[in-house]
């Protein structure tokens, strides 16, 4: 048996925490570096982030006390009302990278972070392990979401690196999520 690496044991407490937000019916999908590289673009990144949407405030709160009872160190930020998440609850250790739980969904904002929902909901199951992982078109549009310059060369990446998907159905999933001009821009920059 090979010892636990880091990225094992990141790996380890992602599963962990999906394991946690499960038990509160609660889905969760993989996003940000790890979903890239799993869509034909590694990169390095020292984080594994997890989508979910839930109530930040009756949900993350409980699942952060219950990885810290696990003697994880855990701290949840939670949104306010200008903040474009659902809040971010942070999972570290000395012997693993960063686990972050990016959450879609801001009561104070109904209806804002919609994307992150249908990513979760539509990612595809067990691909990596036991987590779901969000499929290429969703991906795309979290990153357009996100906005700012590395998000949108990581978006390029991922186009050119998967020249069999269709743009077609990447850009409806852009339009259900008002989206459509930063990828219209995309596009045009690529010279597509």
């Amino acid at each position: 048996m090979s010892p636990a690496t880091r990225e094992n044991r990141t790996f380890d407490v992602a599963c962990k925490a999906a394991e946690i937000l499960e038990g509160h019916g609660v889905k969760c999908a993989v996003i940000g570096a790890i979903a890239a590289a799993i869509r034909g673009y590694p990169r390095a990144t020292e984080d594994f982030d997890l989508a979910t949407t839930t109530d930040p405030f009756r949900v993350l709160t409980v699942v952060e006390s219950e990885l810290r009872a696990l003697g994880y160190t855990a701290e949840l930020n939670t949104p306010d009302h200008d903040d474009p998440l659902g809040g971010v609850l942070t999972i570290s250790g000395e012997d693993f990278n960063p686990v972050q739980i990016v959450n879609f969904h801001n009561p104070f904002r109904p209806g804002v972070g919609r994307v992150g929902t249908d990513a979760v909901e539509t990612a595809e199951t067990n691909v990596l392990g036991p987590l779901a992982v969000v499929d290429l078109a969703h991906l795309v549009a979290l990153k357009l979401y996100a906005g700012g310059a590395k998000s949108r060369l990581d978006v390029v990446e991922l186009v050119e690196r998967n020249p069999d998907a269709s743009l077609d159905a990447i850009g409806a999933v852009c339009r259900a999520h008002g989206l459509e001009t930063e990828w219209a821009d995309l596009l045009r920059s690529m010279g597509r």
